[in-house]
């Protein structure tokens, strides 16, 4: 498995820092959290903070901005807001060499089916065109599948399947997401997976565990090509890690 970690561990550290620390523990990835300080319009305005990604030799994936903002939101200025944010980030992978950007699918705001019906056909309109825009980028984008709740989109296999093929999207698998459902494993059977968040919970809910910690089947890292440790203590990754290559 080629293993990263999510820069959410390490988050306020330099990049410099945070792609040093990963060469140090022989990491072959990172995936860059664009949220706060890191956010995308912050970085392509400031591109010197942006040099030590063409210094070393780590594959990077971003994991696009997801605070506030909703693909599929019934309300158009939202929608359209969280659109431009992504293409941003697109714009900063292309900045640096990014092979995914991962997104959420989004989420309806009212607990009713024919609203979410509705939330799940917007979402695939702000894929497919964010997916438009990364046309002539090497970054592509890949959307994740969510926890089991009835207001995250793409939490289902056959939904998850629909969003991609709907709009030619990758697939970001989150195994902790995937052990919250009644499916767990049948993620993995999806096509076009870009790569896997990996975390563990006790299947209720998603909290982010380090793996062992929880009632993830952990042999289901044996079908992970590619794997990045979505966790914010760097410790925990570093425990995760070892369960991964004493298994793996």
């Amino acid at each position: 498995m080629k293993l990263g970690f999510s820069t959410l561990s390490l988050f306020m550290k330099t990049f410099d820092e945070i792609l040093q620390i990963a060469t140090d523990n022989g990491f072959e990835m990172i995936e860059l959290l664009t949220e706060g300080p890191y956010n995308s319009e912050n970085l392509l305005n400031n591109k010197k903070l942006l040099e030590p990604f063409h210094s070393y030799d780590i594959e990077v994936n971003i994991h696009g901005p997801t605070v506030d903002l909703n693909l599929a939101s019934l309300n158009e200025g939202i929608r359209k807001e969280s659109v431009r944010q992504v293409k941003k980030t697109l714009d900063l992978g292309n900045e640096i060499n990014a092979n995914f950007i991962t997104i959420h699918p989004g989420q309806v705001g009212r607990r009713e089916e024919h609203l979410r019906k509705i939330a799940i056909d917007f979402s695939k309109e702000s894929i497919k065109d964010c997916v438009d825009y990364s046309e002539n980028f090497k970054s592509k984008i890949s959307v994740e599948n969510m926890p089991w709740r009835f207001s995250f989109l793409g939490n289902k296999v056959d939904e998850l399947k629909d969003i991609s093929e709907n709009t030619g999207s990758y697939i970001t698998i989150d195994l902790g997401h995937a052990n919250t459902t009644p499916q767990k494993g049948e993620f993995l059977n999806i096509d076009k997976i870009s790569y896997c968040h990996l975390n563990d919970n006790h299947g209720e809910k998603d909290q982010h565990l380090a793996l062992g910690l929880g009632t993830l089947d952990l042999d289901l890292l044996k079908k992970v090509k590619n794997g990045i440790i979505e966790l914010n203590d760097f410790e925990q990754v570093l425990k995760s890690k070892k369960v991964i290559e004493e298994l793996v």
